[in-house]
């Protein structure tokens, strides 16, 4: 049974997409205009929320975008994404990889809304959130001054989780705040050929009209 990824162009289904590429599994890919609830109704009979992603295998159904990457790294088998239990790494591969939602992502998605979306409604709550993204950020700072990737000496999916929300940040022009040590590990994230191919897979397959940075 083939993977179908609903997408949004550098939505939060980036890191599916992402990590669809890194494994280099077969996958069908719907690129829809953003928000697809409004501009791609027949959506709505996948997810009822309209929210993206939505990952379909077999019976299996997601939209959790963190977990979709765990799921991929992890339901065959270790993959070189995943880090097994019983390897000291493990706890900090999930801490990271739900950290790059639950705690950078979030919010990022006020900045969006109120600086791009709904411009002046509400930029002093956007000023505050993204304070609050940039303060939350020093602990991949702190990560970066002695190693290349988050844990287990290596690539994971833990970095596709905060590697996204390193991709919103650039997209929201919050990126110019960055640490010298975080900018260097974006550019390694950016410079993987899974994460070229991912960009440009989204591009080929995109609507007339569709949007970045949705959420």
């Amino acid at each position: 049974m083939t993977l179908k990824l609903y997408h949004c162009v550098d939505a939060r289904s980036f890191r599916p997409l992402w990590a669809l590429e890194e494994l280099g599994l077969p996958y069908e890919l719907v690129v829809m205009p953003f928000p697809p609830r409004y501009r791609a109704k027949e959506f709505m009979a996948v997810n009822p929320l309209g929210t993206i992603p939505a990952l379909e295998d077999g019976e299996t159904f997601m939209t959790e975008s963190a977990a979709i990457v765990q799921y991929l790294a992890t339901k065959d088998g270790p993959t070189p994404l995943s880090v097994e239990p019983g390897d000291p790494a493990y706890g900090a591969w999930l801490n990271w990889l739900h950290f790059g939602e639950a705690t950078l992502t979030f919010p990022q998605t006020l900045v969006l809304r109120y600086r791009r979306f709904e411009p002046g409604k509400a930029e002093v709550v956007a000023d505050d959130y993204a304070k609050w993204f940039l303060a939350r950020l020093r602990a991949v700072d702190k990560a970066m001054e002695a190693h290349e990737f988050l844990c287990a000496g290596r690539f994971t999916a833990a970095d596709i989780s905060v590697g996204y929300a390193l991709l919103l940040a650039d997209q929201l022009g919050l990126s110019a705040e960055f640490k010298p040590q975080t900018a260097a590990y974006w550019a390694r994230l950016q410079a993987r050929p899974a994460f070229q191919a991912a960009k440009a897979t989204q591009v080929r397959h995109a609507p007339a009209g569709s949007e970045t940075m949705a959420t």
